[in-house]
């Protein structure tokens, strides 16, 4: 396996380095995808608690989740989650229903009473509309679907909100109790920190750790949690809440964005030659990334949000990193 002790032929002329990280530094941070907003946040005040995830079909006309559904009260106010202009307000298959568009995307909000009319220029944040009855919940308690698209692709909004709050949201339990509360309360918190903190400084390589978290399970053989058989760990584990926003560990293309029955939802970022050696580095068992194949992310950038996906037993990120094509423990590079 690569070790990254110093070989000959590894290191860039002295020169070259200094043009590179000079680039890294000044570089400014790019936006998620061309057209993604620049400021967004949700579209329900406080925290937002997610009842049910989004979960797009395999394919456009088969059944899924194309949205997320959000618990308020009845009669809630919705905000604009970033600057736009009205499209639609009106009655759908019986349901009332906002759209909004922000350039190339638009989001969508049911069963939802219009407080703007079509063609109304709306900021992030503006009071849109009140939630009304029809969909998830109680008599007193109703939930906001929350959708997004871009040109027919079908979008996970929880990806848009750049708040702190972006990586304070929960799935709401099935029985609500005094314990379940407070276990939910202290997980929120412990997300907001997570997700608040800002890149660390890049190790020796370049690199920096995608997630503030511990290193929960190291690279390396160990019993599979899922499995129950002793194989090869190929990645490192850190273990932060689910919604807890993920960094590309260093600057590159998006080269794979897929769901993958074991890791999840996965993404693997190319990152050219670096010392005269070829990296890549993949994320996986997100709840979902903001970034698509083929797009130039920057060091540090969020791509995503940390999840459960796949073969997991909880919310955390399995890194893996590969070196001329070769797989290794990623700790031994940040």
């Amino acid at each position: 396996m690569l070790t990254p002790a110093p070989v000959p032929g590894r290191r860039l002329p002295g020169l070259l380095v200094l043009v590179v990280l000079a680039a890294l530094l000044t570089a400014p941070r790019a936006a998620a995808e061309p057209g993604w907003p620049q400021e967004a946040g949700w579209p329900l005040a406080g925290v937002p608690v997610v009842v049910r995830g989004f979960s797009p079909p395999a394919e456009r006309w088969g059944a899924g989740h194309r949205g997320v559904d959000l618990s308020a009260p009845v009669g809630a106010e919705v905000l604009a989650a970033a600057d736009g202009v009205v499209l639609f307000a009106g009655q759908v298959a019986g349901r009332p229903v906002l759209t909004i568009g922000h350039g190339p995307l638009r989001t969508t909000y049911e069963p939802v009473r219009a407080t703007v009319s079509v063609g109304t220029r709306v900021r992030a944040g503006q009071v849109v509309g009140r939630l009304q009855r029809g969909h998830c919940g109680t008599p007193s308690e109703a939930c906001l679907h929350w959708g997004l698209l871009r040109g027919e692709e079908y979008l996970d909004p929880t990806l848009l909100p750049h708040d702190d709050r972006s990586a304070a949201t929960l799935r709401l339990l099935p029985s609500g109790s005094d314990a379940r509360a407070r276990a939910a309360a202290r997980t929120r918190a412990a997300a907001v920190a997570a997700g608040t903190a800002p890149a660390g400084r890049p190790g020796a390589h370049g690199f920096v750790a995608p997630v503030a978290g511990p290193v929960t399970s190291p690279f390396g053989p160990r019993l599979h949690p899922v499995l129950g058989v002793v194989r090869l760990h190929d990645g490192t584990d850190f273990g932060v809440p689910c919604g807890t926003g993920m960094r590309a560990a260093r600057g590159g293309t998006v080269v794979e964005r897929v769901s993958h029955p074991a890791y999840g939802e996965r993404l693997v970022v190319d990152h050219g030659r670096v010392g005269g050696h070829r990296f890549r580095t993949s994320y996986n068992h997100a709840l979902g990334y903001s970034v698509g194949v083929g797009a130039e992310v920057t060091r540090g950038q969020v791509v995503g949000r940390v999840g459960s996906t796949g073969y997991s037993t909880g919310c955390h990120l399995h890194l893996m990193m590969w070196v001329d094509g070769v797989l290794v423990d990623p700790q031994e590079w940040l």
